[in-house]
């Protein structure tokens, strides 16, 4: 079937920023032409580090160049390096384990739950070792890690709790924010991302005023804030962009309402779908307590299958971990050479993302969710 651009259903939404385009550009002439000429670590990322420490009941919050380098930075902070062990997920970003490759440590993988596709705290457990320093769970797609869990595994046995939250801000579990169970977590804020931007950035956010103050000296060469060239450390740049901190600040106020945008359709999704899990398409758990929806992911015995049958009516779909963490070349090298990781390697052949933006309109939902429920009827 051949679709016009009009009913074509995209995954990442082509215009994210145009109602905020005349204020992006004020912003770029607000800052290029303001007499301090501070392009980064100005006034504006301290008042957007504010605004969400406020926000989230923080001791700290600090602005870094991604959420990538947010996670190498916490792991400095926290002295782990050479020799020492933290357990991460085997299905996931890259940067769950390049992080800590950066720091000279070494990624431990331990599989996940087959319905959440969040690490298995078991199987975490059973992975601890005297040279386990942290444990680094990470949310997936729209589902928070078990951190009541991890955050018991790790007082047991002594471990830092770093939570992976890049995906997950605006997610709540328990009535604790994403990125505040463990003594750290990270926000990523690019595009894509519930509180995207136009380009790269993160936040490091942290219970710990002193952690925090480690990780801010960090991120600008180990410099301590109003005492420049004086080098406490040997840091690195992970600077914030102040016309993306003044930017971030401006669409703050909206954040709620296309988070609960996410949160209507994702839960429409789930309602459609659930039928569907004895005809080879399972949604994720409907439980609403800790839910972020970043991305809306199924998983399909037919995965691709049903992805090119979305396609085929315009609808995009996305494939993003095809195969689990220790498969990767780049991580070959600290994957025991017997190990195993089924739920992982399941999800890599099954997991389907589906347009969940806040953009989409209720038409275009409905084309989704009839499309995947006429597939799982027709090859179920």
């Amino acid at each position: 079937m051949t679709t016009t651009p009009a009913t074509a259903v995209p995954f990442f939404p082509p215009a994210l920023f145009e109602a905020d385009r005349a204020e992006l550009i004020g912003l770029v002439r607000e800052v290029g032409l303001d007499p301090e000429q501070r392009f980064i670590l100005g006034a504006r990322t301290a008042a957007f580090e504010e605004l969400l420490r406020a926000d989230l009941g923080a001791a700290d919050v600090v602005a870094c160049s991604s959420g990538t380098s947010a996670l190498s930075l916490v792991l400095r902070a926290m002295d782990i390096g050479p020799g020492d062990e933290v357990i991460v997920p085997a299905f996931g970003c890259a940067p769950l384990a390049s992080s800590v490759v950066a720091v000279g440590a070494v990624p431990v993988f331990a599989d996940i739950r087959p319905d959440t596709m969040t690490m298995d705290p078991d199987e975490a457990e059973r992975l601890v070792t005297e040279r386990t320093r942290a444990v680094m769970p990470a949310h997936m797609f729209s589902v928070m890690a078990d951190m009541p869990r991890f955050a018991e595994l790790a007082r047991r046995h002594g471990l830092r709790l770093l939570e992976d939250s890049a995906v997950a801000q605006g997610g709540v579990l328990r009535g604790v924010p994403a990125g505040l169970w463990g003594e750290a977590g990270v926000y990523s804020f690019v595009q894509v991302k519930t509180c995207g931007m136009p380009g790269e950035g993160g936040v490091v956010i942290t219970r710990d005023p002193a952690l925090g103050e480690r990780v801010r000296m960090l991120r600008n060469h180990g410099q301590r804030p109003q005492r420049r060239f004086v080098h406490h450390a040997v840091g690195v740049n992970s600077r914030f962009d102040e016309i993306q901190a003044a930017f971030q600040t401006h669409r703050y106020a909206g954040f709620p309402a296309r988070l609960a945008r996410r949160a209507e359709i994702a839960a429409y999704y789930t309602e459609r779908f659930t039928p569907l899990a004895d005809r080879g398409v399972t949604p994720p758990p409907p439980d609403r307590d800790g839910r972020c929806f970043y991305v809306y992911t199924v998983l399909a015995d037919a995965r691709d299958a049903l992805a090119a049958h979305l396609a085929e009516h315009g609808v995009a779909s996305h494939v993003y971990y095809p195969s689990p963490l220790p498969a990767h070349p780049a991580f070959a090298p600290y994957a025991p050479p017997d190990a195993r990781w089924p739920a992982a390697a399941q999800a890599s052949r099954r997991h389907l993302s589906l347009p969940v933006h806040h953009l989409l309109t209720d038409a275009q939902v409905r084309q989704v969710a009839d499309l995947v429920c006429a597939f799982a009827t027709t090859h179920g």
